[in-house]
């Protein structure tokens, strides 16, 4: 089959996801065509069935703002046409469903193309509730020819939102679980970690949702306890204020900012616990690669993370913004060996049986199916 996907290229989960996606239906031997204004994070090097247009957008004295909307649409258009798509798959709906569709009716009569459109969660939650984009992200999901969403949680927010009688089905975030394992990774030991400290280790892009400050609280607290250190990967808004934070509670040396990085698995495999305090999360990608890591998990309990992580099994969860019970939970696993090794044990069985990149790219392929048989 021949797939365009759309996404953002940059270091969050949408685009983590449709890369990763992407990547394993081109091993499955489906021709990938990637579409967006930048080469995907982590669509690094050759492979095979894998090709990336990149989309340019005019510049103009009487076009004041940026057209990527349009530029979008053009450049889909023409993929459409010249690789003969038979399916294109949009991830993230503003503004990327709204570009497929206008393709797709340009394209109907001589190249006709199906759209699946997949919704990660601030494309509704927090992007499509704005008033002026509300009615688009509506009429985009009404004329998708299927909608998927990462969680439960997320496929009935949007119901909420746009419509109870919308059709979306739930097809969750992956990890390829072979790929994030746990390893003995002596060189990013020896660079992360001092002699006796634990390691709290959280990764995002940095977005005021993230609640990076929590973080920083939760150690600042662990440490009352323990010897422990926490180490940030990837880069972003806030990282400023997060810093400014570190040295008012007077833990800067305990806190090690990476920045953003590729090798992850390696990085993630000498973290003893992972941190999500988010303020709102519709799967938590980052938890499950943590997870599929063997890390257990101390995060919010809101949006879908409860559908990844499990509760006193593979992690913890508390109320948004209760810094001192999940510094709590923090130093429960780190001062209980044995607990420790349940909880490792437990998050990476989780991710094996239930988000394996086996288990779960099938449902897409299923989805482009029925969709160019037009079920």
């Amino acid at each position: 089959m021949r797939i365009g996907m759309v996404c953002y290229p940059t270091y969050g989960g949408s685009g983590v996801l449709a890369t990763e996606l992407g990547q394993e239906l081109a091993r499955r031997g489906h021709s990938v065509h990637f579409i967006t204004y930048a080469q995907p994070m982590r669509l690094d090097r050759f492979q095979e069935n894998i090709y990336y247009h990149e989309v340019e957008t005019p510049s103009y004295p009487l076009l004041e703002f940026n057209q990527y909307t349009l530029s979008l649409a053009g450049k889909i258009l023409d993929v459409a046409r010249y690789e003969q798509l038979d399916v294109v798959h949009v991830h993230y709906a503003i503004p990327h469903a709204i570009s497929a569709y206008l393709a797709k009716e340009i394209s109907k009569n001589s190249t006709p193309f199906k759209l699946v459109t997949t919704l990660h969660g601030t494309d509704i939650t927090l992007v499509g509730l704005e008033p002026t984009f509300h009615p688009l992200v509506k009429f985009s999901l009404e004329k998708s020819d299927i909608v998927t969403a990462v969680s439960s949680f997320l496929q009935e927010k949007t119901r909420q939102s746009f419509g109870e009688d919308l059709s979306i089905r739930v097809i969750p975030n992956f990890v390829d679980t072979s790929i994030y394992t746990r390893t003995e990774c002596p060189d990013v030991e020896r660079r992360l970690r001092n002699e006796g400290e634990f390691i709290l280790m959280h990764v995002s892009n940095f977005r005021p949702v993230k609640r990076v400050q929590d973080c920083i609280r939760i150690l600042a607290e662990v440490r009352q306890s323990l010897s422990a250190r926490l180490v940030f990967v990837g880069d972003g808004p806030e990282r400023s204020d997060a810093e400014r934070l570190c040295r008012e509670l007077n833990v800067e040396e305990y806190v090690t900012f990476l920045g953003k990085q590729s090798a992850l698995p390696e990085i993630l495999s000498v973290a003893d616990v992972f941190l999500l305090p988010s303020q709102q999360e519709s799967f938590g990608l980052s938890a499950l690669e943590a997870m599929s890591c063997s890390v257990p998990v101390v995060a919010t309990s809101i949006g879908g993370i409860q559908e990844v992580v499990r509760h006193d099994a593979s992690g913890y969860v508390a109320e948004l913004g209760d810094v001192a019970r999940m510094a709590r939970y923090c130093v429960d696993l780190l001062s209980n060996p044995k607990k420790l090794a349940i909880f490792r044990e437990n998050a990476r069985k989780r991710a094996v049986e239930k988000f394996d990149i086996s288990l779960i790219v099938p449902m897409y392929e299923r989805v482009y199916e029925e969709a160019v048989r037009g079920e």
